[in-house]
């Protein structure tokens, strides 16, 4: 298969197994959507691996500590036709 390279391919284990029971047809429509949250957070979790970071500082109830923060304020989810919304909520 000839795969763009602006196009990426997550072969990850939970959201196969997510996947399987979603597609099922005896899926009830709550876990069905319980299941879309779930693998809208873990696609989350891979597309935003690589975002920019910053150094910030932040107070402990200890002392002061350096930190990493995503250094993109705006952040803007697209859902791709209808059945994408679903995701939005996650």
């Amino acid at each position: 298969m000839n795969i763009p390279d602006n196009f990426k391919v997550i072969d990850h284990s939970l959201i196969h197994h997510k996947l399987g029971i979603i597609r099922d047809k005896n899926t009830e429509p709550k876990e069905f959507r319980e299941l879309v949250t779930e693998t809208t957070m873990l696609l989350a979790y891979e597309a935003t691996k690589n975002l920019f970071l910053k150094d910030a500082e932040v107070q402990t109830p200890i002392t002061t500590t350096q930190v990493k923060t995503v250094a993109v304020s705006d952040i803007v989810l697209v859902p791709i036709l209808r059945a994408g919304l679903g995701m939005v909520e996650g």
